[in-house]
């Protein structure tokens, strides 16, 4: 989905230094230390936006994630990722020249709708907070989010979660409101990310 690829290559440029997301939302200061960044780490960062996200009942990604060894995992978000390298917008874990664009055109969706712009502000907060640490806290900080269990019977810590079992459905969740683009947004970012 172009949303969400578009988004991930918005965490990724936040992640790309350690801290001060807040001070360079779009701009990217390139003179900070680098954030080690690891599939786990992203995976544990995109799961904490949609949980963020969730909480304030607003939708950006739509990524399902499972019960993984290190935490939460989507294979949506793993195919995702795949495929922005082979369109040559990542190298890595670091935006390629070519993602420019799309950081362009998502700078011009957040100022341009109060719901976009609330939940890039979400993905800048949860990047600010977790994108400093390293793969091991980020994970347990995931590790230790609690579910609620159907049929009120309580909750339980990821960490006490069986492998693979389902930790996340966004399709499943009722939202007030979505991040959106119109069809000739959605047009030109297609474009911008190589589709």
């Amino acid at each position: 989905m172009t949303v969400d690829r578009a988004l991930l290559v918005y965490l990724l440029h936040l992640a790309e230094s350690f801290g001060g997301a807040q001070d360079r939302p779009f701009g990217g200061a390139q003179d900070r230390p680098r954030g080690l960044m690891s599939d786990v780490k992203l995976q544990q960062l995109a799961f904490l936006c949609e949980l963020q996200l969730f909480d304030k009942r607003l939708k950006g990604f739509h990524f399902e994630f499972f019960r993984y060894a290190y935490g939460a995992f989507s294979k949506d978000l793993d195919n995702d990722l795949l495929s922005l390298r082979r369109k040559e917008r990542v190298e890595n874990f670091s935006l390629s020249e070519k993602a420019a664009d799309a950081l362009t055109i998502l700078k011009e969706a957040e100022k341009s709708d109060e719901t976009n712009a609330r939940v890039i502000e979400i993905i800048q907060a949860v990047a600010g907070t977790y994108a400093p640490q390293d793969g091991d806290a980020v994970t347990k900080a995931v590790e230790a989010v609690e579910l609620i269990l159907p049929d009120q019977l309580g909750q339980i810590a990821i960490r006490d979660v069986s492998f693979h079992s389902t930790i996340l459905v966004p399709s499943r969740i009722e939202v007030d409101a979505e991040f959106t683009l119109p069809p000739a947004t959605l047009t030109r970012l297609n474009a911008a990310l190589g589709y």
